[in-house]
């Protein structure tokens, strides 16, 4: 009898060791790099520009970027912000945060995200749309583990996005707006090296219930056609207006 309930103890350990890792939560930095994207932005002025490069000259020295995280299950993910503060990449100065929670259940294959933009709180709720990826055979480290890359494009702010995700952990889950691959994923690169998201630890832990609650919270419910339709109105307005459109929408 003994040796039965050793043998089957031995064999349950591999699939205990992959239940860890299917729940916890990663810690992730992210980079905005203001001065790359202003110098795309071929419709601001030379002027605009100056002045913007003036005020920023210290933001890449300083640039701390923002802590964020993600709690996930095999069925569900939670992403927002870390803390209570967000860390000012404007040489110590504080703002307050805007409301930014995005959540997928990959059971329901529906998805939530509660962001504050153009002045106020939207709630978009849909069926669950993922990225078409292109898994490319590249690998690096990331936070300790081995990621594979893939990429896919925005075509709405015409962005390419290159994501590096961890087999070893199999959740489809990711940071941003970012999900659909076959391992988590650690780090996000949006247009060349513009924003980075980068894992700085994972751990493995029961996500409860609890954890994944949303607060209550007021806002305009629009559909994920909406929110495209939003994003491409306000980036085409501020192209005419020579102005810069991410202050008011996420990059």
């Amino acid at each position: 009898m003994y040796r039965l309930l050793i043998g089957l103890l031995l064999l349950s350990l591999p699939s205990l060791v992959m239940a860890q890792k299917t729940e916890g939560v990663v810690e992730y930095r992210r980079i905005t790099h203001w001065n790359k994207i202003y110098s795309r932005m071929t419709y601001l002025s030379q002027e605009q520009k100056d002045r913007i490069m003036l005020r920023s000259k210290n933001w890449e020295d300083d640039n701390k970027g923002e802590k964020m995280k993600l709690l996930f299950t095999p069925t569900q993910s939670l992403y927002t912000y870390s803390g209570d503060a967000s860390e000012s990449q404007d040489e110590g100065y504080s703002w307050r945060q805007s409301e930014l929670i995005m959540t997928r259940n990959f059971e329901k294959e529906r998805q939530m995200d509660i962001m504050e933009m153009l002045g106020r709180v939207y709630i978009v709720e849909d069926s669950l749309r993922t990225p078409t990826w292109k898994i490319g055979n590249q690998i690096k480290d990331v936070a300790g583990y081995i990621c594979m890359k893939a990429e896919t494009t925005d075509p709405i702010k015409n962005q390419t996005i290159t994501a590096w995700f961890a087999q070893d952990i199999p959740v489809s889950a990711g940071p941003e707006r970012m999900s659909g691959l076959p391992g988590l994923i650690l780090e996000l690169d949006l247009n060349d090296g513009d924003v980075e998201i980068i894992a700085q630890s994972v751990t493995f832990r029961p996500v409860t219930a609890d954890d994944l609650k949303l607060p209550k919270t007021k806002g305009k419910k629009i559909t994920d056609a909406d929110y495209n339709a939003m994003v491409k109105k306000k980036i085409t307005e501020s192209i005419t207006a020579h102005e810069n459109p991410y202050w008011s929408i996420r990059y």
